[in-house]
């Protein structure tokens, strides 16, 4: 007996196929990216400001790497943190004072700034930007947003649901071979 496919349904589960390679990939990238961030002191900052244009644009999202203050050189793009109830301040490291060991006074400026910050900073560590990529912090704001996150939620929910769902043909019973007449003789 000769089995027909249906040509539609082959392109179907080709689709489904390629969309559920898709997200695996997907979550294994986002496993990635937890690890590297438990493992390598990693994590993002947003841009609010330009007063590190053109190097780092408004709306900028960067990632950063905690380092500690004797790793600090001038020309570095660090973030330190102030006085609690102060914003983080990300500028570039005009000067490097060390103190005593893992303590250091860094003057910082902003690349938009025509003065530097108004004192330094004493700091046991800071954050390195690495690289960043300008204009993405406002999808990072759009993916925060928790009506967003719910709506991805129940998405992805109702994908597994789908993937794992009983087909037609996994609920019919395999049907026997068929036998010519002929052969019965």
């Amino acid at each position: 007996m000769v089995e027909h496919r249906n040509p539609r349904r082959s392109a179907w589960n080709r689709i489904e196929n390629a969309l559920l390679n898709v997200l695996a990939v997907g979550g294994v990238v986002c496993i990635g990216l937890v690890i590297a961030a438990f493992f390598f002191n990693i994590s993002l900052i947003l841009f609010k400001t330009g007063s590190m244009s053109p190097t780092i644009p408004q709306g900028s999202l960067s990632v950063v790497k905690r380092i500690s203050a004797d790793e600090i050189k001038v020309g570095d793009v660090v973030t330190v943190d102030r006085e609690e109830g102060e914003l983080p301040v990300t500028h570039r490291v005009i000067a490097v004072h060390p103190q005593r060991p893992g303590e250091a006074l860094i003057e910082m400026q902003g690349d938009a700034n025509p003065n530097p910050d108004p004192g330094p900073y004493r700091v046991t560590e800071v954050r390195k930007v690495l690289w960043s990529i300008p204009g993405a912090a406002s999808t990072i704001v759009w993916f925060s947003d928790p009506l967003i996150l719910a709506g991805l939620t129940i998405g992805a929910a109702l994908l597994v649901l789908w993937a794992f769902w009983p087909r037609k043909s996994d609920l019919e019973p395999a049907s026997a071979p068929s036998v010519d007449p002929k052969d019965q003789q």
